[in-house]
């Protein structure tokens, strides 16, 4: 119970933190910024990461426990309530957003700048980026699990940098459903649904070319 509670709580702090970034900068013409906009996605996992790693692996994203399912690194038996929970967190913080912010029409949704393919493929990459960093630091020595709250929350950051403007740089259903259902834009949400499952899941065969052991095999023993 207390790894679904943290996977609900981190994933709140990740939609109310970052989707309020975008509103704020909305309604106060822009003072946030992109950039500030990107940070604010890459601190609060940061932050996160080493607040609630150690309980639940602090995954905030469907996409992302999917993805440790594949490689071996979750049961089956914990899929269903970490992305339950996960989507209840972001769910809360988007409405909660609502009722602060009536007048705001997305909340912060996600949707393309371009055409539908151009998004998909970005989000599509981008976890596949995302992912690969995850199963790589969150293996091996020590020292790099010291350092993954720092690495994960900076790759967020430049992905949200330089994918926002274009796709919005979801990379997490959770954090594209819970603003798309609270302000009713639906239309291009298959995008940030399907995409970054995609990414999550080709990232695991590709850490078993490029790591000689351990990203997508851990004991039993291990397992959350």
């Amino acid at each position: 119970m207390r790894k679904l509670t943290a996977e609900l709580f981190g994933t709140f702090a990740l939609v109310f933190a970052g989707t309020g970034a975008i509103v704020t900068n909305d309604v106060s013409g822009g003072v946030v910024t992109h950039v500030g906009i990107a940070l604010t996605f890459g601190l609060i996992v940061l932050a996160m990461i080493y607040v609630l790693g150690d309980v639940s692996g602090a995954h905030l994203n469907p996409a992302v426990t999917l993805g440790f399912w594949w490689a071996r690194r979750l049961p089956a038996r914990s899929l269903l309530p970490y992305i339950s929970s996960q989507c209840a967190g972001a769910l809360l913080a988007s409405f909660l957003l609502h009722l602060l912010f009536p007048q705001h029409s997305t909340l912060g949704a996600t949707s393309p700048s371009g055409s539908a393919a151009q998004s998909f493929v970005l989000e599509a990459v981008m976890t596949w980026i995302l992912m690969l960093v995850i199963l790589s630091v969150s293996t091996g020595a020590k020292e790099k699990g010291v350092v993954a709250g720092v690495v994960v929350g900076s790759v967020v950051a430049l992905e949200a940098l330089f994918g926002g403007p274009i796709s919005g740089a979801s990379m997490n259903p959770a954090r594209s459903l819970a603003p798309a259902v609270a302000s009713y834009q639906l239309d291009n949400l298959w995008i940030y649904l399907a995409a970054p499952v995609l990414g999550a899941l080709l990232a695991v065969p590709t850490c078993r070319c490029v790591q000689e052991t351990g990203c997508c095999r851990l004991s039993p023993d291990k397992l959350p």
